[in-house]
């Protein structure tokens, strides 16, 4: 099975509303862009209807919002559930980004939950996930990422397997202009889909796209895209730029 090629723009808290539909426009207006790969825009949530509206029309192009609430609805000031990101039309939201793990304390446990409301909505999930720069140094890479996916995986049927993408971040190289190698993404995108294998099977491993979320620009894309197990990248920073988020997208071999 061909395994789907994804590039995903996290805005995190930037733009104003003028900004983020310029951003958009000019994204849309490129004629020549990689028509086998899905591009999605992860604006900040009060952008996301505006976005939508930009976007009636395209198919090729997709809508992610960067967090849902754990709870379906309540009182939960200040939050946005699942349902709600569904209602408007979003296709996809981001679970488990590093920032929200050590800003907002994030366990596990409520990822594990997060991830089922999304389900229930019939959203798509990109569940991020990462080692620290001391976890790295310290060898204790690999026993992170495995306790990372096992304890939040392991709670998922086989057949949703298919409305999830996962996405490493190296911790250690976002927004610090250190990216990890070719070599270093390559090995560990092989030992998450030896996790995923070891929970599910080998063939739901080589099914499953992974992104690469840890400082890809337009310089690098090109190289770490090359990685045969690689299927993409979630982008910070140059997701911000039009020329160089398209050039991203056209980054694939």
């Amino acid at each position: 099975m061909k395994r789907k090629k994804i590039v995903a723009g996290n805005w995190k808290m930037n733009l104003n509303l003028e900004e983020a539909i310029d951003l958009v426009k000019a994204v849309r207006s490129k004629a020549e862009l990689n028509t086998e790969v899905e591009r999605v825009f992860i604006p900040s949530c009060p952008f996301l209807v505006p976005v939508l509206e930009n976007l009636k029309g395209r198919s090729d192009f997709f809508v992610g919002a960067q967090n849902c609430s754990e709870h379906d609805k309540g009182a939960c000031t200040g939050e946005v559930s699942a349902s709600m990101l569904q209602s408007i039309g979003c296709n996809y939201v981001l679970v488990g980004h590093s920032e929200r793990r050590a800003y907002f304390s994030e366990s596990n446990t409520q990822l594990v939950k997060k991830i089922e409301r999304a389900l229930e909505a019939n959203l798509k999930v990109i569940f991020c996930f990462g080692e620290l720069l001391q976890e790295r140094k310290s060898n204790r890479h690999f026993q992170t990422v495995r306790t990372q996916l096992e304890e939040v995986l392991s709670h998922f049927p086989k057949d949703k397997l298919q409305h999830l993408v996962l996405a490493y971040e190296p911790v250690w190289a976002i927004g610090t202009g250190e990216t990890a190698s070719p070599e270093q993404a390559q090995e560990m995108h092989v030992f998450v889909r030896t996790i995923v294998a070891e929970l599910f099977s080998k063939e739901a491993a080589e099914s499953m796209s992974i992104l690469y979320g840890g400082s890809c620009n337009a310089k690098n894309a090109k190289e770490l895209f090359s990685c045969k197990d690689v299927d993409g990248g979630l982008i910070g920073g140059a997701s911000l730029i039009a020329d160089d988020f398209c050039t991203i997208i056209n980054s694939f071999s």
